[in-house]
Parts: C-alpha cells; structure tokens; sequence
C-alpha cells in the first residue's frame, strides 16, 4: 500500500500575543512541537515526490508526510516558512489570488475574524434578525429561516452548530451580492478596522510568495475568488481557474500544477476542467488517509493538524 498522510494547516501564530487569540489556529509553539513529532514519526515527502508516485509508479517511503497551507496568510511567510526552511521540509502553500493582486479581504477571513470577535450568541441571533429582513422585504426567498436553521445549524467535529450556521449563511447560502454586503456590516460592526488595512496585514503579497518559491516551497492553486466552486455555473468556475493560473503564473509550473479545492468543494465540472489543464494533483478535505494506488490524483485526502500530537492522536483512528 501506497499510503500518503497529508496534514492541513490555516492559521499558525504566537495566538496567546495576538491580537485574535481566539482565531481558530494552531500556536507556533505547538507547530514547533508538531514538526518535531513529524521528524521523528514520519518520513517527510515533497509534491514531487507525490507527483512521481502517480506519473512513474515510484513508492513512497512508509508513512510518508506532506504539509499544506491553505489561504496565503503572512503567518506562512513569518512563522511556518523560516521553521520549514530551518528542518529541510517543503511545505505546499495554497494561496487565493485575489488576496495579493487586489489587497480584498475575502469573506472567508471576514467571518473568521467576526467568529473571533463577537460573541458567538450574540452574532448568531444577529445574523438570524438580518435574515428575518431579508425575506421579509423578498431580497431573498429561496428558504425560510426555520428550513436554514434545520438545514444549516449542525455541528461538526470542530465547531457547535451556530458557529456551522455563521459560516455556511454567509459563504454559499446567501446570494454573493448579499452575503458580501451583510459580511462586511458584521466586520464592520465587529471587528472595526478598515478591510483594505486588514488585508495588507492577513496575506502575503507575491514577493514573500516569490521568496518561499526560491526556497524550496511548493506554490498551488487555491482559486482566484476562493469560491465553491463546485456549486458555480461552469463558465464562471472555468474563469476563475484561469484567473487564478494567471496572476500565479511567475510561481507555478502551468504544465504541472496542483490544486487545493477552497472549502474543499468542487464538482465533475471542476475535475474536468482541472484534467484538460493538465493538473497533476487535486487536495481536497475528506478526513482520510490518501492511497496513492487507490485515491484519483485529483481527490486527494487530507487530515488536519489538529488530527496530530500535540493536539491529539486522532490520526491513529483514520483509515
């Protein structure tokens, strides 16, 4: 068995000195602590390795390692990138491209960052007061409030079901003009610092991309808009890869490239157009175990770095 362990990681920072310690993310202390255990328990591989299993048949070593950052964030390029570099260990690093060509901050962050603000009932009720307006003066009509909250407000293995509910209204369930505009008001009202500001601190910008390239690191594919893409009409998916292709040009290989599914969603649009662009390897969120001889190229499956000492050893009972 050709069995591939790929950890996932968002925010890593020194949480405690933040000024968002109740971000969802790992602290650089435990980071450290996690790379150590990695060193020691695992054989650490690289996205070429991977892609050599898949294009050449070569085996990877036994339980073998890949690292992945999601979102382009300045915690990569200050805190995980000199940790890489100091242990000789490639991380793969997904980065939205809008987050550096535009300086927007994209709503994905904005409730992150309203999560680690507001308190959770308060937000909650809030939200459920701007969705009574919004059906009430027919903005949006295609489910009643009780039918989402049914629907949406579930609980999954990390968050409780108003946190679920929070964030699944405001990133697909809203129409995009209307979950945008509520998005900001909550950032706004919630966290109170200008978004452009914001943004230029949250991301790296693509000289810090270019430097981390230089070194080793492996430069993705994690969409322009970071939307779902799956559920987007196939003309706009298909633009926003190219988008993304395009102003990530100078740090990917276009002939070989990799993507990372934003909120790990995508459709047999997506898969095919990824295909006929020749991508060699497709990162997604099911909370597997990857089998390189079993697992499509381009359904790779990842476990998070909560999944993983020091914060657990939820990875002992993954299969």
């Amino acid at each position: 068995m050709n069995r591939l362990y790929i950890s996932m990681y968002h925010y890593v920072r020194d949480l405690s000195n933040s000024r968002y310690p109740q971000i969802k993310g790992l602290d650089v202390s435990l980071f450290k602590k996690q790379i150590e255990f990695f060193r020691n328990n695992f054989n650490m591989v690289t996205v070429e390795d991977v892609i050599g299993a898949y294009d050449n048949g070569i085996s990877l070593p036994e339980k073998a390692m890949l690292l992945t950052f999601d979102d382009g964030y300045i915690d990569h390029f200050n805190t995980v990138f000199p940790i890489l570099n100091e242990n000789g260990i490639q991380g793969s690093f997904f980065i939205p491209g809008k987050t550096f060509t535009e300086n927007v901050l994209l709503d994905v962050n904005k409730i992150h960052f309203i999560l680690a603000t507001a308190d959770i009932n308060e937000l909650y009720n809030d939200l459920l007061e701007r969705i009574d307006y919004l059906i009430q003066n027919h903005e949006f009509n295609d489910m009643s409030k009780e039918e989402m909250i049914e629907k949406y407000a579930v609980a999954n293995r990390f968050d409780p079901k108003e946190v679920i509910f929070v964030k699944r209204v405001l990133q697909m369930v809203l129409p995009e003009d209307i979950r945008n505009r509520i998005s900001s008001e909550l950032f706004e009202k919630y966290v109170g610092i200008e978004e452009s500001r914001f943004s230029r601190e949250l991301y790296m910008n693509i000289d810090q991309i270019k430097c981390m390239k230089r070194n080793g690191m492996h430069i993705g594919l994690h969409g322009y808009d970071h939307y779902w893409l799956g559920k987007l009409d196939k003309e706009k998916m298909e633009a926003d890869i190219e988008k993304s292709m395009e102003v990530l040009s100078d740090v990917i290989d276009k002939n070989c490239f990799i993507m990372n599914y934003p909120y790990g969603n995508y459709s047999d649009d997506v898969l095919d157009c990824l295909s006929r662009k020749g991508c060699k390897l497709g990162m997604t969120t099911d909370v597997r175990i990857a089998d390189i001889n079993k697992d499509d190229r381009l359904l790779l499956p990842r476990l998070d770095c909560n999944d993983f000492p020091p914060k657990s050893d939820n990875y002992l009972n993954v299969v």
